[in-house]
C-alpha cells in the first residue's frame, strides 16, 4: 500500500507540475485573430517588441467577421483585433457572447466607391448600390448615404438600420446586401458601393482618393482589441494594448495612410 501510495503522490506531483508549466506557457504566449489590413500589419509590427517584454505574439489572419468572434469566444484564440464596439455589443447581444473592448486603437472612416460614376451626382434612378449584410455595418452605410444626401433614415433605427428603415429614397436607389468582405468585388457589377476601410485597403482603394463620398473622422466605429471577459487583465493582452497605443504605433499608421484611410484615435 505503501508504494502504491507513493506511486500515486509521484503521479499527482507530475501532473501538477506540468499544468504549472503549461499554464505559464500559455500566459506568454497571446494569439490575436485579425482581418489582413490594417490590423494584421499593426500586430506584425509588434512581434517583436512583444518578444521583448517576454510575451510571444501569434497573428492569425481571418478574412471574414465572423470566425473571430466566435474564436475568441470558444477559446481558440485569446484576443482579436478587427471591429469596432457597435459590431461587438450586437455580435453578444445576438449569441450571448462575453466579448468585451480593452483598446480603442484606430478609426477606418468608410466610404462610397464607384467604378461607373465620378460622383454621386452622377447616380441615376433606380442604381443599384451594394452595402454590408452585417447588422451594425449595414446600419452605418446606410447613415453615411443619409449624409450623402441620397436617403432618409428613420430615426428610431439608430446605428442597426436596415433598408426597409429608409423614409425617403427619391432616386429609388436599390440596395443589395453583400458580406463585407465580397463588397469590392461586386463593385464592378453595381452602381456604387459602401465598403468598410480594411477591405477597401486590400482592393488597392484608398477613401481620399477614390471615395466620392468618405465618413467623417470623428466617427463613433473606432476599432479595438476585443477579448473574452475575464481576461482583460492577462499580462500578455495589457502588454499587447500598452504597444497597439504606443508612439511607435501612431507614427506607422500615419505614415503608411497619409491620406486617413486609418486614422489613430491615441
Amino acid at each position: 500500500m505503501k508504494k502504491t501510495s507513493k506511486i500515486v503522490l509521484i503521479a499527482l506531483a507530475l501532473v501538477s507540475f506540468l499544468s504549472c508549466n503549461v499554464s505559464k506557457k500559455n500566459t506568454k504566449t497571446i494569439t490575436v485573430g485579425a482581418t489582413p489590413e490594417p490590423h494584421a500589419a499593426i500586430l506584425n509590427l509588434l512581434v517583436d517588441n512583444m518578444k521583448d517584454k517576454g510575451f510571444t505574439l501569434k497573428v492569425q489572419e481571418f478574412t471574414d467577421y465572423v470566425t473571430p468572434n466566435e474564436a475568441v469566444e470558444s477559446g481558440d484564440i485569446d484576443a482579436n483585433f478587427f471591429q469596432h464596439v457597435p459590431y461587438m455589443d450586437s455580435f453578444n447581444s445576438e449569441r450571448n457572447y462575453h466579448l468585451v473592448n480593452v483598446a480603442g486603437v484606430h478609426i477606418e472612416p468608410i466610404a462610397i466607391y464607384s467604378n461607373k460614376i465620378k460622383a454621386l451626382s452622377e447616380l441615376k434612378d433606380g442604381a443599384q448600390i451594394a452595402i454590408p449584410n452585417d447588422p451594425t455595418n449595414e446600419g452605418r452605410a446606410l447613415l453615411l448615404l443619409q449624409s450623402a444626401g441620397l436617403i432618409k433614415v428613420d430615426e428610431k433605427a439608430g446605428l442597426t438600420a436596415v433598408p426597409a428603415d429608409i423614409t425617403e429614397n427619391t432616386k429609388k436607389l436599390k440596395f443589395q446586401e453583400i458580406e463585407a468582405a465580397s463588397l469590392p468585388r461586386v463593385l464592378p457589377d453595381v452602381d456604387a458601393a459602401v465598403i468598410n476601410g480594411n477591405y477597401a485597403l486590400n482592393a488597392g482603394l484608398t477613401a481620399k482618393k477614390d471615395g466620392l463620398f468618405i465618413e467623417g473622422a470623428d466617427s463613433p466605429y473606432v476599432n479595438i482589441l476585443t477579448v473574452k471577459a475575464g481576461n482583460e487583465n492577462n499580462p500578455a493582452v495589457q502588454a499587447l494594448v500598452e504597444l497597439l497605443r504606443s508612439d511607435e504605433v501612431k507614427e506607422y499608421i500615419e505614415k503608411t495612410y497619409p491620406d486617413g484611410d486609418v486614422v489613430p484615435v491615441f
